[in-house]
């Protein structure tokens, strides 16, 4: 009987560490599909995921000259940040979707505060870029339908891991 006791000692040890395994080593939390919904925000070059919302040049004018015009200048022609007009090399000229204007500036814009936009600021700024480039109209409205449609002028300048569907 002696000579059971460690092994019986052995296996209650591994019976109660393998339980404790299971419940992790108590850090953070589990994530929910709240959680996860926060961050599931890519839009992609077909505009599938874009949110509700619309904006105006005019109206992003304002939101510029908030929120974005102390760091890519006045009518967006560079600042501290890059130029998002003018003849240099900006998003008007090289962005291949107008979307990724969308996706980009929704997720990473104001550089001081992320994903702080509204979806309408977000629609708006969008338009102002673009019509700033001579892209679209100073009375047209980007929204989840009309944005996706809207043509580049580099649009066939890149091979897209994304292609058209047909």
């Amino acid at each position: 009987m002696r000579n059971c006791l460690p092994v019986i000692g052995a296996a209650i040890a591994f019976s109660s560490a393998t339980a404790l395994a299971g419940d992790g080593p108590g850090l953070g939390k589990s994530i929910t599909e709240a959680d996860l919904a926060l961050w599931d925000i890519s839009i992609g070059p077909d505009g599938v995921g874009l949110p509700s919302g619309s904006g105006t040049p005019a109206q992003g004018a304002a939101v510029f000259a908030q929120k974005c015009e102390l760091c890519h200048g006045k009518e967006g022609k560079g600042g501290i940040s890059a130029a998002l007009a003018g003849p240099e090399r900006n998003v008007g000229n090289y962005v291949p979707h107008a979307t990724t204007i969308f996706d980009f500036t929704r997720r990473a814009m104001p550089w001081t505060q992320p994903k702080s936009l509204t979806n309408d600021e977000v629609y708006a700024v969008t338009a102002y870029i673009l019509a700033l480039n001579g892209i679209i109209g100073e009375n047209d409205v980007m929204n989840a339908e009309t944005l996706p449609k809207v043509k580049m002028p580099n649009r066939d300048g890149f091979l897209s891991r994304y292609p058209e569907k047909h």
